[in-house]
């Protein structure tokens, strides 16, 4: 499989051309022949054009490369080896929502060969790869798995904005259904990886690794979001108090903030999904969830508070709220937070303006129904920061002076401007 990859005599092919799907596939197409599948025409017709709809890939990325990019089934005949990278989201109830990687199973399906290699990198709970995806693609395929077809798990490890740790640098985790599987796939991704594979003991492992390092990172991030809400009933800074803990060498840092986006926000509702369908109430990672979730409102509801005390007619506010995506320096705007700060302030009847440099206006109206403004205004009561872009970070007392009214507040989420901010109204988590 390797050398007929090599030499172009087989095809990759990566299912699903998001802020993952599509820099791997690039990436193959360095080195071998890829094809480039996304059910989104309009998608495709960008890739094709050299436009990356993420936003995360320049024009020059897409140099140098063999790959077709389709949205037509009949294409994926040609390809021997597949990567499935689809989103993962899920539902209003935070249950896991598997209808895309169900689908692009089904699709794989369609199209099964024997001696073909499936290889998954969407982000699921343990199991979800050999008990949901692969009965889909035998079924449909009416090939049998390790008889006829290999599959495996890679788990994804690419962080958007990111242009240090990308995915040539970063060791990958590889797992396969047996022991050749495991190496064919290994050697597969060696191929443009430089930082090397690390081999899982099984699919399972591989799917629990992924999984663990976004749980890791959200139960530590609402410690710290727990204890800025304590040190302000104290008076005290949290990012002061964290500076001065972090002179000991083994302490974390972590930040607290809005915890959205598609990883994070979402990954850990997939473990917990498992682990009450298996009957274990896992309370640590639910109770870390309650308490990132609820960030957005607790700093609407901070600054009302705030307000109040001005004895404002909180009605008649008007608040700036500046950044509307789910992370700094992206355009990504999935599971934004940012959206629940603005629908807390919604239950008070205040008026709010939302910009953002990155993020597309008539993606996020249609996602959220709201607005964005290409400009600033002037007047405000508030204004909060509640993304810390680049633009942002360069702002000062007399920038915020000049569209604050002389009582207005600063609240600056992620306490980027707190040493720049001295003659306004301040409050940070």
């Amino acid at each position: 499989m390797i050398q007929d990859l090599l030499d172009k005599k087989k095809k990759l092919a990566v299912i699903g051309l998001g802020y993952v799907g599509l820099p791997i596939a690039l990436e193959f197409a360095k080195k071998i022949s890829v094809i480039g599948f996304d059910i989104n025409q309009k998608r495709v017709d960008m890739m094709k054009n050299h436009i990356d709809p993420s936003n995360e890939l320049e024009a020059k990325d897409f140099e140098g490369t063999d790959i077709l990019f389709t949205a037509n089934l009949d294409d994926l005949k040609e390809a021997n080896f597949f990567i499935v990278a689809v989103p993962t989201p899920v539902d209003k109830h935070n249950v896991p929502d598997l209808k895309p990687v169900l689908s692009a199973s089904a699709t794989i399906g369609k199209v099964l060969k024997k001696g073909d290699y499936v290889v998954f990198e969407s982000t699921v709970y343990p199991g979800c790869t050999e008990d949901d995806c692969l009965p889909v693609m035998e079924e449909i395929s009416g090939l049998k798995m390790g008889l006829d077809f290999k599959l495996g798990y890679s788990p994804e490890r690419i962080n958007p904005g990111d242009k240090e740790h990308t995915i040539t640098k970063i060791r990958k985790v590889v797992s396969g259904c047996d022991a050749e599987a495991l190496d064919v796939i290994a050697r597969t991704y060696e191929i443009i990886v430089t930082a090397g594979t690390y081999r899982a003991s099984a699919i399972k492992v591989a799917e629990a690794a992924k999984i663990i390092e976004n749980t890791q990172r959200d139960l530590n991030i609402a410690l710290m979001n727990e204890l800025s809400r304590i040190f302000d009933l104290m008076g005290i800074n949290t990012y002061e108090v964290l500076e001065a803990a972090g002179t000991k060498w083994n302490f974390l840092k972590f930040y607290p903030g809005l915890v959205g986006g598609h990883c994070i926000g979402v990954d850990p509702y997939y473990l917990t999904y498992k682990s009450l369908a298996l009957g274990y109430n896992p309370e640590v990672i639910l109770a870390g969830r309650r308490i990132n979730d609820d960030m957005g409102a607790h700093v609407a509801r901070k600054l009302v508070q705030q307000m109040i005390k001005q004895h404002k007619q909180i009605d008649a506010t008007k608040i700036l709220v500046m950044g509307a995506t789910f992370k700094e320096n992206v355009s990504d705007i999935r599971n934004s937070k940012v959206v629940d700060v603005i629908q807390e302030l919604n239950k008070y009847s205040v008026k709010t303006e939302v910009v953002d440099p990155y993020a597309d206006a008539e993606e996020f109206h249609e996602e959220y129904g709201i607005h964005l403004n290409k400009e600033y205004g002037t007047d405000y009561d508030a204004v909060i920061v509640t993304v810390n872009h680049e633009q942002f970070s360069t702002l000062n007392d007399d920038f915020f002076k000049k569209i604050l009214k002389p009582d207005g507040i600063v609240v600056d989420v992620k306490g980027d401007l707190r040493k720049k901010i001295k003659s306004v109204t301040y409050w940070s988590l």
